[in-house]
């Protein structure tokens, strides 16, 4: 029996260890809408119609208590993670711009064989984010 079919990623998740700083980049220097914020725990934004959900990985370690109401079975990460935000390729100018003149460090800027560009740079926690084509996944 094959398995039902996926709508899309609904969330993402990265291992940070300072929210403000987080807050910063994310919700400051990419412009993404945070949803909440639990000091010591994590930050959420809005990513078009995703969640980018940023975590300080040893708070996601503890087991929910036994009478939580969300009872989220602990999860975490070490080392640096990757997210991908989508962009029109007509916005990848100005997003290197953007970035450039807030002297972010731009780690790679390349297009791939299928002529879609991606933009790479570190978050404060040292996780990829890359700022890629909407198309460089499409099929066909």
């Amino acid at each position: 029996m094959a398995a039902p079919v996926s709508s899309g990623v609904l969330e993402a998740a990265v291992y940070v260890e300072d929210l403000d700083a987080t807050e910063a980049f994310y919700g400051g220097l990419l412009g993404l809408e945070r949803l909440t914020r639990r000091d010591g725990r994590h930050v959420f934004f809005r990513c078009g119609d995703s969640v980018i959900l940023t975590f300080i990985a040893q708070a996601t370690r503890e087991p929910p208590d036994p009478e939580a109401a969300l009872p989220v079975p602990p999860h975490g990460a070490v080392g640096p993670g990757h997210v991908c935000l989508a962009a029109d390729a007509e916005q990848l100018n100005e997003w290197e711009r953007h970035l450039r003149d807030n002297n972010v460090e731009i780690e790679a800027d390349f297009y791939w064989p299928n002529g879609a560009r991606s933009i790479y740079l570190r978050d404060p926690a040292g996780n990829s984010v890359e700022i890629a084509d909407k198309t460089l996944w499409r099929r066909g």
